[in-house]
């Protein structure tokens, strides 16, 4: 199939790449001619793990090819998807759908056949209506369907994601549009991903309830683990007491600084809006949103008291600034409230994170980045684990308990087990649980 992918940022990039690789010819569109021009020389926007070899492996073959002319991919495809931001819009929370819009406006104008035009992006209850509405008023002679297709990738791991899914829903409300999706993913046939056929408004909301139950389970296991502590219970054991119910599942209930990234955030505040809007609110997802904002200053708090109530003056190290591994993504990351509470209460920062260092400068002042763990370490009055990068996991004890100026080692991830931290005389301060000795 010819496919037309507007928007070449994360889910458009990872999607026209993987589409190709399935056999579909696809051309990925943008408006930003750097971009356009840097992923024609093979160079990646983002970081994602194996993104850059499918990429190059899919233009080398000719099924992949990247634009910044909309008309004459859009006129030739079957099915052209919308991927583009849909940021919360400042002031009121809400999503931002004006990319949306702009984008179905200019492909009104390219198409020249039947075509399915499908929102990748994560869009409102009612956004699929919209679009098919400024289709048929740009062109009311226009011989169109309009789906929605929701992504449910998780950064890092995306490309696997999108070619072995937990699922495929597409939401349709005619079968000739439902087909020519089918049509789309009928390559994931041998691996027998299910297909959900439903209306376009349930598959909008579909996206929006995952994405709110998952950042539900986090924040349930981060309050849960603030009442460990305080009654001297292990939050992992907990954890791992609830999760092998079958009926709970053990995955998104691991303690930490709270969620952050490019979905959750601005996913759980566009379904509250829309629940308000329609006179219904959702009261546990507004909760969620409020202990989740909440968690991640609290996590300064944590380093405050680790370090004995203050930490005016003291050099603070930060391992992972990204908010979770395998990704750049510095959107909502953790690490941006515990920086603000720090430097706010005093302390002298200094950073590192194997990938996300450039994205966080300009989001970041006063900091000092180490080219390396150690680097990082070295003179610290406290080392602080934010995100669990691979290369955190083993660290050497002996050598961080040297370089340090003081042993203080808080774990935001629960990486390392307290009792081999403690035997290299560094104090380990976790989430959830009693540190050795109290």
């Amino acid at each position: 199939m010819r496919i037309a992918m507007i928007g070449s940022g994360y889910v458009g990039l990872v999607s026209g790449a993987c589409l190709a690789d399935f056999g579909h010819e696809v051309v990925c569109i943008d408006k930003d001619p750097d971009k356009i021009a840097a992923l024609n020389e093979g160079r990646m926007p983002i970081y994602e793990p194996g993104l850059d070899t499918l990429v190059a492996e899919n233009v080398r073959q000719k099924r992949l090819a990247f634009s910044t002319d909309l008309k004459p991919a859009v006129a030739q495809a079957q099915a052209v998807f919308i991927a583009v931001g849909t940021p919360s819009r400042r002031g009121d929370g809400f999503a931002d759908l004006s990319y949306v819009y702009a984008a179905a406006r200019e492909i009104a104008e390219a198409l020249t056949g039947y075509a399915v035009v499908v929102t990748k992006s994560t869009v409102p209850v009612g956004t699929g209506d919209e679009v098919e509405r400024i289709l048929r008023e740009a062109r009311p002679d226009l011989d169109v369907g309009v789906a929605s297709n929701p992504e449910f990738l998780r950064e890092g791991a995306a490309i696997g994601d999108f070619k072995r899914p937990d699922r495929i829903v597409i939401g349709a409300e005619d079968a000739r549009a439902a087909a020519v999706m089918q049509e789309v993913y009928r390559p994931l046939y041998l691996n027998q991903a299910p297909i959900l056929l439903t209306g376009r408004r349930t598959a909008e909301l579909t996206k929006y309830a995952a994405n709110a139950f998952l950042a539900t389970k986090i924040t349930f296991i981060n309050e849960i683990a603030d009442l460990c502590e305080q009654v001297g219970a292990n939050v992992q054991e907990v954890a791992r007491g609830i999760g092998l119910d079958n009926r709970i599942g053990a995955k998104f209930l691991h303690a930490g600084p709270g969620y952050g990234g490019s979905c959750f955030p601005k996913d759980t505040l566009a379904l509250v809006k829309t629940a308000q809007d329609y006179g219904t609110p959702v009261r546990i997802v507004e909760t969620v949103v409020a202990v989740n904002d909440q968690r991640k200053r609290a996590m300064a708090r944590k380093v405050i008291a680790a370090c004995g109530g203050s930490v005016r003056g003291k050099r603070v190290a930060l391992l992972g600034l990204t908010f979770k591994p395998n990704t750049d993504d510095m959107r909502d990351a953790p690490s941006l409230s515990i920086i603000a509470g720090l430097q706010d209460a005093g302390a002298r920062i200094v950073a590192y994170d194997p990938e996300g260092m450039e994205q966080a400068r300009p989001l970041l002042q006063g900091v000092a980045y180490a080219e390396d763990a150690y680097a990082c370490a070295e003179g610290a009055d406290a080392l602080v684990i934010v995100t669990e990068w691979n290369a955190f996991r083993a660290l050497d004890l002996a050598r961080l308990k040297a370089l340090m100026a003081a042993p203080v080692l808080v774990d935001l991830r629960n990486v390392y087990a307290p009792a081999e931290v403690e035997r290299h005389g560094l104090r380990h301060v976790g989430v959830g649980a009693l540190a050795p000795g109290d």
